[in-house]
C-alpha cells in the first residue's frame, strides 16, 4: 500500500524569507494527495525537500523509520530509490528518442540488461498510452506527450512514493482532465503514494483523497477531500472555490484595508462537492473511502447538491 511520509514541524528560510514554518502532516501510505497553495508559498520548495534535495532548517520527515531531514547521504541515497519524480516540463533529454528518456534510470541504477530493459520501457510506456512513439524525440512531440513520457520514466523504477509537480502546467483543460485520469488508474494499478503540487482547482476538487492548503508560511489544513471543500475556513474556502472575497489578493495575502473592507460581507456559498475520479479500468481505488463518508463521520451536513447529500438519501446515511 504505499509508504506513509510524516512530516513534523518542518521550516525552511533562504536567508531572511521564512518560506514555512512548523509544517506537520501526514501523507496516508497509497492514496493520492494534492498540495495547493497560492504562487510563492514554497509548494516546490516542500516537494525538494521531502526528497532530500532541499534541508530544512527544523523538523522530521520520516520515511520508513529514517528521517531524510537529518539522514547521511548513504542513507538518503538508499530511501531516494523510494521515489519516483515528475518535473514541470517532464524534464526529457532533447537529444534522446523517449525510449532512451525512460530508460536512462534503469541503465544508470541497475544492472539489467538491454532486453531486460526494453521490457520494462516498454510496461510502462504502455501504462502511459505511448507504445508506438518510442523513438521520437521531445522536441517532435507535444507538451502533453512529454509529460506522460515524464511519467513513464518516473515509474521504471517501480517508485512506493510519486511526487508530481504541476502537472497542468502548460496543459489545456482537456489534456489536464486524461492526465489526472491516468493518476488515478495508477494508483489503482500500483502500490505508490502520490503526493501532486497543482494550481488546478478541479483537479484539487475531483482527483485526490488527501487535500493540503500551504498559505502565509504556513500549512493551513491537511485532510480528506471533503474535509477542505465544506471547510468554512476562509482561505481554505476562497481558494479551492476559486472565489474573490477573502484572505488572498492578487499578492499572496491582501492589506488591511481590503480585509477589513470585506470583513462585513458573507462569503458566497459552498458548491456541491463533486464526484471524485474512479479508475477507469474498474479496479478500485486505494483508499477505498465511501462516498460522504467523512461528512457523514463528522457530522456535517453535504452541501445541498453535492453528490455525497444525494449519496445519503439514497442509503440514508
Amino acid at each position: 500500500m504505499g509508504v506513509e511520509i510524516k512530516v513534523d514541524n518542518l521550516s525552511k528560510s533562504f536567508g531572511k524569507q521564512l518560506i514555512w514554518g512548523n509544517v506537520t502532516l501526514t501523507i496516508p501510505a497509497g492514496e493520492v494527495s494534492v498540495m495547493l497553495g497560492p504562487s510563492g508559498t514554497g509548494k516546490s520548495v516542500f516537494l525538494k525537500a521531502l526528497i532530500g534535495l532541499l534541508k530544512p532548517d527544523e523538523g522530521s520527515i520520516m520515511i520508513e523509520g529514517t528521517d531524510i531531514a537529518s539522514c547521511s547521504e548513504k542513507e538518503l541515497y538508499e530511501i531516494r530509490k523510494l521515489f519516483g519524480v515528475l518535473f514541470q516540463d517532464g524534464a526529457m533529454f532533447g537529444s534522446m528518442n523517449l525510449f532512451d528518456n525512460v530508460a536512462f534510470p534503469l541503465r544508470e541504477h541497475t544492472k539489467k540488461s538491454e532486453s531486460e530493459i526494453r521490457d520494462v520501457v516498454m510496461e510502462k510506456m504502455d501504462l502511459v498510452g505511448l507504445v508506438g512513439a518510442e523513438d521520437k524525440l521531445p522536441g517532435e512531440i507535444s507538451g502533453g506527450m512529454r509529460k506522460r513520457a515524464g511519467l513513464a520514466r518516473a515509474l521504471v523504477l517501480d517508485p512506493e512514493i510519486l511526487l508530481i509537480d504541476e502537472p497542468d502546467s502548460g496543459l489545456d483543460p482537456v489534456r489536464t482532465s486524461f492526465i489526472n485520469q491516468l493518476f488515478i488508474d495508477l494508483n489503482a494499478q500500483i502500490d505508490a503514494t502520490f503526493l501532486i503540487v497543482t494550481h488546478d482547482i478541479n483537479t484539487a476538487r475531483t482527483v485526490p483523497d488527501n487535500i493540503g492548503l500551504l498559505y502565509h508560511r504556513h500549512l493551513a489544513m491537511f485532510g480528506p477531500r471533503e474535509m477542505l471543500l465544506s471547510s468554512e475556513e476562509p482561505v481554505v474556502r476562497q481558494f479551492l472555490n476559486a472565489q474573490t472575497v477573502g484572505p488572498i489578493g492578487m499578492s499572496e495575502e491582501k492589506d488591511a484595508d481590503e480585509l477589513e473592507a470585506e470583513k462585513d460581507l458573507d462569503m458566497p456559498p459552498l458548491p456541491p462537492i463533486p464526484l471524485q475520479l474512479e479508475p477507469s479500468n474498474g479496479m478500485p481505488r486505494r483508499s477505498q473511502r465511501e462516498p460522504g463518508a467523512w461528512c457523514r463521520d463528522n457530522g456535517i451536513t453535504p452541501p445541498p447538491g453535492s453528490f455525497q447529500e444525494n449519496m445519503s438519501m439514497v442509503t440514508g446515511g
